[in-house]
Parts: structure tokens; sequence; C-alpha cells
């Protein structure tokens, strides 16, 4: 049976915390492909400001670029916000019948997941993934890929809003749209 990951997210900017726990993740459960699923408007989110959707998809595509393991799929960006994390999984399962599907999160959703739009069918779906890069090691029944990397999009957003230089925490074309796009500039 194929096994496939899909994670989702606001990538805001998509950074190399989240490209190292997604391979990590690969390696660990021995996943097929990792699907990165772009959020339109996370209903966890909805109130933050963030870069638009297309330049958030463009952000993830030019990320994973050459890596032959890693997808990127725009289906939350062809809906209606706000983006249900089941409406993504129905939509990913049609197009790979018959894959056993793991949902990866960040450990900072984990708290909320009970809350999420349709959870007692999600769960039936997907086997939930932890993705923790901070190291808290909290308890939860779900599996969990722990790596401590200090970086987070709230910081990333702030260096640049400062000025401060974000070489190194993303890959480069991430930084070069940052760059292109005035991303995250503090207003004038």
């Amino acid at each position: 049976m194929k096994k496939i990951g899909i994670y989702g997210g606001t990538f805001d900017p998509i950074h190399h915390g989240h490209l190292i726990l997604a391979r990590d993740a690969c390696e660990t459960l021995d996943l097929e492909k990792m699907i990165f699923v772009p959020a339109a408007a996370s209903p966890h989110k909805i109130d933050r400001a963030s870069a638009s959707p297309q330049i958030r998809w463009e952000m993830v595509r030019k990320a994973i670029e050459g890596e032959p393991r890693f997808a990127v799929d725009d289906c939350e960006l062809r809906r209606d916000p706000p983006s249900f994390t089941i409406d993504t999984v129905e939509t990913i399962q049609k197009r790979e019948a018959g894959a056993q599907f793991f949902y990866c999160i960040g450990e900072d959703n984990a708290s909320s997941l009970t809350s999420w739009h349709r959870f007692p069918e999600l769960q039936k779906m997907v086997q939930f993934v932890i993705l923790d890069r901070r190291d808290f090691k909290s308890k939860t029944d779900y599996p969990v890929i722990r790596r401590h990397i200090d970086i987070s999009a709230t910081e990333i957003r702030k260096r640049v809003a400062e000025g401060r230089s974000i070489r190194y925490l993303v890959p480069r074309a991430v930084e070069e749209i940052i760059s292109r796009e005035q991303l995250y500039r503090e207003p004038k």
C-alpha cells in the first residue's frame, strides 16, 4: 500500500524547519511522497495578515523544487476559504485511491486538533503525525517526528520587518520571492 504524507499549513513563509521535518517524516514513516498544501485561509488564523495565497504557493513550489519525494497541491487555493482539512483529504484521497494517509501538523496545532472541522471523520481517514521542531516532548497519542530546529515563520517575518537577514533560515528561492514581493515589511 502506498503511504502518502500531507503537510498542510499557511507556510508564511515556508522555511528550513518545515523542510527538514518533512524529510524526517518521509524517512521515519517510509512515505512515498509528502504533499505540501498551502492554506488559502486557515480557519485558525483568519485574522492574521499574510502573504497572498498565490505568493505562499510559489514559495512552497520553489522551496521543494528538485526534491523528488516532495510535491505541492493547490487544492485549498482553488476553494473558497476557510480551508478545512477534511475537504483537502477527501480531494487527495480521490486522486490517490488506495493509499494510506499521514497528515502532518506542527506541534503548535496539536492542542486544537480535536476542534478541527469534522474531526471524528477526519481521524478515521488519516493518521495524524506531529512535527515538533521545538522539542517540547508534550504528551500525545499520535506519532511524533522530533528535531530541535529554532526557526519559525513568526521570527522570519519579524526579522524581515526589522530589516535583518533571513539567509539560511529559508531556501534561497524563498528569500528572493520575499525580497521581490517586499513581503513582511513594516508599514511606513
